[in-house]
Parts: structure tokens; sequence; C-alpha cells
């Protein structure tokens, strides 16, 4: 089974929370004597929305967009046990394991519409990225992009693939598209969607995809409460994600009246 090559650190030190993000993640020091953002498995969405960074990140990547390097973190439970901050101190304690971290891009700044300029090929492939996995949450009131060394990157995946909250109805999804892409903060920015198209389904071939999912931790796809056990999980994702580039013509309309 292929998978990517992704690295495996260890917390070595939780340096401060990122209160504006609603899973309360953290800017951590890892193992390597690098800084991350820490989204944590114990968090309100739990271990999903860390299968739903990894997923929505590495397509982002495979398709040709900025996005910081996602890396394994172990997380021990001593950090819990020294925290004064109760809600903290619980997050920590519900997140001891395997969790997921971004690269911290230091001095980066939020993405403001009103401020940058985006280059029409990136909007659209952000865009029609979005849109492929049901990514809610790119919005002017949360842009979710970084711009750090006058470039453009793509973080916060994690409200992406909102059907697997719901594993019963997950095929009911497969043919939709995407009306929530209206309010995405770039989509009027979104003029090349035929060309970025073409980059994407070139780029995301089943064998791609496949290895993407691949990569998922096996005790992510762990859920008591969910209907499908971890193998028919993977399939489900790999299904969706085909599905949705079949119908990418259909995405593409809808973005384009949305414009």
């Amino acid at each position: 089974m292929n998978t990517l090559d992704i690295r495996t650190v260890d917390v070595v030190k939780y340096i401060t929370p990122l209160r504006e993000g609603g899973s309360l993640p953290a800017i951590v020091e890892a193992s390597d004597g690098f800084l991350y953002v820490l989204k944590f498995r114990g968090s309100g969405q739990g271990k999903k929305t860390l299968i739903s960074e990894l997923i929505g990140g590495e397509i982002a990547r495979a398709i040709g967009l900025k996005v910081p390097e996602l890396v394994f973190m172990n997380l021990d439970d001593s950090f819990s046990k020294t925290e004064p901050d109760e809600e903290i101190q619980d997050l920590l304690k519900f997140s001891v394991g395997l969790n997921l971290g971004l690269h911290y891009l230091s001095s980066s700044i939020t993405y403001d519409p009103l401020v940058f300029d985006v280059d029409s090929l990136t909007a659209s492939k952000i865009v029609l990225l979005d849109s492929i996995i049901s990514n809610i949450d790119r919005t002017a009131k949360n842009t979710n992009l970084l711009n750090w060394n006058k470039e453009l990157w793509v973080i916060d995946n994690g409200a992406s693939f909102y059907f697997h909250h719901n594993w019963a109805t997950w095929e009911s999804h497969l043919t939709r598209t995407f009306p929530l892409i209206k309010d995405h903060v770039l989509v009027k920015h979104a003029t090349r969607l035929d060309e970025a198209s073409k980059t994407i389904i070139e780029a995301l071939n089943k064998n791609t995809l496949e290895t993407i999912i691949n990569t998922i931790p096996e005790n992510w796809l762990l859920n008591e409460s969910d209907a499908l056990n971890p193998s028919q999980i993977r399939t489900a994702y790999l299904s969706y994600l085909i599905s949705r580039l079949s119908n990418i013509d259909a995405l593409i309309n809808e973005i384009e009246n949305a414009r």
C-alpha cells in the first residue's frame, strides 16, 4: 500500500494556543527544533478534522498550490498535567497520541482580499479545490489563506468533507455540487477555471488519490459511532473524490454562475 512520506515528530514544548481557531489549535515546538501549528485529535470535531486537513492539504499540494509541510505529531500525557487552563488541559488530555501539525509560517499575514492581489490561475485552483473537497470555510470572514514570502499559502482544510460526519448518508453526496462556493473569498478572481481543471485532473489520478488516502493513520479511522470500518471509509473517500473529478464541469458551471 503506497503512502506519502510524511515525517513523525514529538511535541516537546506547548507554546501558545491560537484562540481564533474554533478547535483551539496551538503553536508548539517539536523534536526537530521547528515550530508547528498543532491540530488536536481531542478537539470538538476530533480525528475527522485531522483527516480533512491531511487529505485537503495534500491534494492542494499535488495540484501545485503552496501548503505548509504537514507532519504527524506525537503528544504525550505530560503536557496536560502542567497546564493551568482547564479547557486546554482537557484538550491536551484527550489528544494524547498521534496528532497533525502544519509547519508554522513565521511572520506570515492573513490574506485580506481588500489588500492583497492574487493571480487568477491560483485563485481558480483554490476555488476548484474547495469545491472538490466541499470546504465550507474559506470565506471573507475566515479566509484560511496566508501571505508568506510574497506567495499565497493554503492552510486549514479541516472543515472539508463534511459528509463524513454521517457515514450512513455519504453516498447521497456523490452527485451533488457545492452551492456554498458562492461565499468563497476568491470566487470573483476564479476566471481561469478551465485551465485550472486540466491541471487538477492531470495531477489527481487514481493512484495519487489512493496514496494520499492510504496515508491516513488507521487509528484516525476508528470511531465507535461510524457505520463503516477503516477500509470502507478509505474506499468512500476515494469514491467521493473520483466522483467530484468526473463531475468537474458541473462544479465549474456552478462557480461561474456564482461569479
